[in-house]
């Protein structure tokens, strides 16, 4: 009876008290003087978002912050005790390690993969195909595409008939099959393949709409002038592109710290494959609040940074508009 009451207030009673915020906020306005009126009227507006974000960011950061000092049931400080956890033992420095593992390689495969595909297929008769065939796992949810690749690394014993497509292409070809999500050599690098799979597309055409904003006669200019393709993507595309790929690297870096939908679809953070954010997950399970709460934290002060960075760069290309 509780969820339904909060549901009802939640789908109900939130809209129409900004309705009523609204309309009555409005003709108060309304009636005070014009330049009352153009002081007032972007605070009034701004308020209702002002006061979201307060509720549903901010207090929850600095409740996660305030909590990370405490011991788990919040009735002690405990000072960094759950940050020296965090750095010491040994399960949460394997989520460390594979969480800089997908930062690197998850980035710059995306990343690379994403900027070689836009320029093979720049100016070609058959890139819109290309492109939409590439691009069509970047709206499957991380969920959805987890499950796919997991039918695909399925891995049944040498002897038995593999139902996993990787582990039937390897027989049919006379290799033995391997446990995919088991194997310490090839989960963490199988997992990272199916974050990138799904986010290439993305950075595609990202960089693609770049590149097309790149003029032509650049490009004719140096190709008289001598230089190959492989110069003028060198010297010319890839310098002018700079901007866009520090971006989109970013935001790649950003998604490969928050990790969490593939690593707990495909192994539940199991055989050494947590990262940071499953490992959030598992503290909050059992129960330890204070040492999510220092993960979370954790999590973002590595997020911050590169927030800051993109933020920056936004204002620069204002600044030069």
């Amino acid at each position: 009876m509780d969820q339904i009451i909060t549901a009802a207030v939640a789908v109900v009673g939130v809209p129409l008290v900004l309705l009523g915020y609204i309309i009555l906020g409005e003709r108060v306005i309304e009636r005070l003087p014009d330049h009352l009126q153009t002081w007032i009227r972007p605070y009034f507006w701004a308020l209702p978002a002002i006061g979201f974000a307060t509720i549903f960011m901010v207090y929850p950061l600095i409740r996660t912050v305030f909590l990370s000092f405490r011991n788990n049931a919040d009735t002690d400080w405990v000072g960094f005790n759950n940050y020296v956890y965090f750095f010491t033992f040994p399960d949460t420095l394997t989520s460390l390690r594979n969480s800089l593992l997908w930062l690197v390689f998850y980035t710059l495969f995306a990343v690379g993969l994403g900027l070689i595909i836009a320029i093979l297929l720049d100016r070609v008769r058959y890139e819109s195909l290309a492109k939409i065939a590439i691009f069509l796992p970047v709206p499957i949810s991380a969920v959805a595409a987890s499950i796919i690749w997991k039918f695909m690394f399925d891995y049944q014993p040498p002897g038995s008939v593999q139902t996993g497509t990787l582990n039937a292409a390897l027989g049919a070809f006379g290799g033995q099959p391997v446990a995919w999500l088991v194997n310490s050599t090839t989960n963490n690098p199988a997992l990272i393949f199916v974050g990138v799979w799904s986010i290439t597309g993305f950075c595609m055409v990202i960089i693609s709409a770049s590149l097309k904003s790149i003029s032509t006669e650049v490009l004719e200019a140096a190709r008289m002038d001598g230089a190959n393709e492989l110069r003028i993507v060198q010297l010319i595309v890839t310098p002018l592109l700079w901007p866009t790929i520090t971006v989109v690297g970013t935001t790649m870096i950003i998604n490969a710290l928050k990790t969490f939908d593939i690593v707990f679809v495909l192994t539940s953070g199991a055989y050494d494959t947590d990262v940071i954010a499953t490992q959030m997950f598992r503290q909050l399970a059992t129960h330890h609040l204070s040492r999510a709460a220092a993960v979370g934290v954790v999590l973002f002060l590595a997020i911050v940074p590169l927030l800051v960075v993109n933020i920056r760069r936004f204002q620069q290309q204002e600044e030069t508009r």
